[in-house]
């Protein structure tokens, strides 16, 4: 087992090779997990080559260091809340919100065949036909009885009560979340009630994903909770470190995407406070500066807030206030973007949400756990909305736009909050969800959640290939 320069340097002289004391310097920056790997894989190579001297030029060569590909690092935000934020008040803002999202996600299925025979939800009611019909609307109501599922639908026109009888049809129905936008085939029944024959979600059409010319490589992480006594400070400034060091993947990292809480804010959750190294905003946000800053200045940093952040706490959030953290909106190379934000790096549209409503799905919905947080991210992909349910856990803005409806279709999804590491593809969309930097805390002991810690999630934007590299087993 090669666990250090020494032990490599038996293993290539036991070999019978020889080794130049230049590449040796080059051998003792390498991260000591990838020794292995590369000092037997040049070993291998140059046994093929039955040439026995392994040289400056060898590692040079395989580590990509004196022959680096021109790699694009161009980034365009497609969406960002921050200046788009027009909050109304009481019932007239939260009309304005839910017309939107109706007129919004209504124009989406419109793409569908089947939207050429919709109908207001008062004209169906008023039809008499015993003809099969379209009707959408928000889901205001959904009741399950023995093997019967009643569903509610409101639009602009009124309310409509739905019964759904079919067995596999049940199974669509009882996932349908509350203010949740559907369209739904019906058919008027011999007792005066209208039952449902298909559902159809807006969800994803088939999609080609987006690539960049360059073997170009995004860094994700979330949840660091700087400030936290629990912070994996060690961990995550390894991590930096290897940004700058010449391993070939470290090399080609163009971009970095925080997707949210950053610090660990006050007053989040009981007794916090004995959690904390400080009880203030602006001291935490001073260590998250501290330890950004030291990121290479040839990476683009995006910084998106979640719900342990300062500033508005209702989706969606505006970009952390510059008045707390000037340094960080100071930084040439730092972007501070809002919740949820679309980005393009080298042309792949990247989707970042915190995940809050991730909670309100989990607690509404069966079958779902947070161990497994890329199957909610994949009912937010079929809604096409990423906090659909009103009045739980997520404070919801009355803003005059529903700017949580998806509109752009990503290449990438990232999410955190509930700290666990997942990975998947849904519709040739590649879902991240990128785990914490905070070690358990009493309060997780408490209700029983282990995170995934110190993991970097990162994603070639060329193949799409992922490499998860692990900071805790050092």
């Amino acid at each position: 087992m090669i666990k250090d320069v020494s032990a490599a340097l038996d293993f290539v002289i036991n070999r019978g090779f020889q080794i130049h004391p230049d590449a040796l310097k080059i051998l003792e920056q390498i991260d000591v997990k990838e020794l292995e790997r590369i000092i037997k894989q040049i070993v291998k190579e140059k046994e093929r080559q039955r040439l026995y001297l392994i040289s400056q030029k060898d590692l040079e060569s395989f580590l990509g260091i004196k022959e680096d590909e021109e790699l694009d690092d161009f980034h365009e935000i497609i969406f960002d809340p921050t200046a788009k934020i027009a909050s109304s008040e009481g019932v007239d803002g939260f009309n304005a919100l839910f017309s939107s999202r109706y007129a919004k996600l209504k124009k989406i299925i419109s793409n569908r065949p089947e939207a050429k025979m919709l109908k207001a939800v008062s004209a169906a009611i008023s039809i008499k036909s015993k003809e099969e019909i379209y009707v959408c609307g928000l889901v205001s109501e959904r009741r399950t009885d023995r093997n019967v599922t009643k569903i509610t639908l409101d639009d602009h026109t009124g309310s409509i009560e739905t019964i759904v009888i079919d067995e596999d049809l049940q199974k669509t129905a009882s996932s349908l979340l509350m203010d949740q936008f559907v369209m739904e085939k019906i058919v008027a029944s011999k007792n005066g009630g209208y039952i449902v024959k298909d559902i159809i979600l807006p969800d994803i059409p088939d999609h080609v994903s987006n690539r960049s010319k360059t073997e170009t490589y995004a860094l994700f992480v979330s949840d660091l909770h700087i400030g936290s006594r629990f912070f994996m400070e060690k961990e995550f400034l390894e991590l930096i470190s290897w940004l700058s060091s010449p391993d070939p993947i470290a090399r080609k990292v163009r971009f970095l995407v925080v997707g949210g809480d950053v610090v660990d804010g006050i007053g989040i959750y009981p007794n916090q406070d004995r959690e904390l190294v400080t009880l203030d905003s602006n001291e935490q946000l001073r260590l998250a500066f501290e330890i950004l800053d030291k990121v290479p200045k040839h990476i683009k940093v995006f910084i998106s807030p979640g719900n342990h952040d300062p500033g508005r706490r209702a989706l969606p959030q505006p970009a952390m206030p510059a008045k707390y953290n000037p340094d960080l909106w100071g930084r040439k190379n730092f972007y501070m973007i809002g919740n949820p934000a679309v980005i393009s790096l080298n042309g792949v549209k990247v989707l970042i949400f915190h995940g809050q409503s991730v909670d309100d799905i989990l607690k509404t919905t069966p079958g779902l756990s947070y161990d497994r947080p890329a199957k909610v991210m994949q009912y937010l992909l079929k809604a096409r909305h990423l906090s659909p349910i009103y009045g739980a856990q997520t404070p919801i803005a009355p803003e005059l736009e529903d700017h949580m409806v998806i509109d752009e279709i990503p290449d990438i999804f990232h999410a955190g909050h509930v700290h666990f590491v997942e990975l998947d593809l849904y519709k040739n969309i590649l879902l991240v969800n990128s785990g914490t930097w905070q070690s358990q805390t009493p309060f997780q002991v408490g209700v029983g959640i282990t995170p995934h810690t110190g993991v970097a999630i990162l994603v070639n934007l060329k193949t799409f290939k992922v490499y998860t590299k692990d900071f805790t087993s050092r």
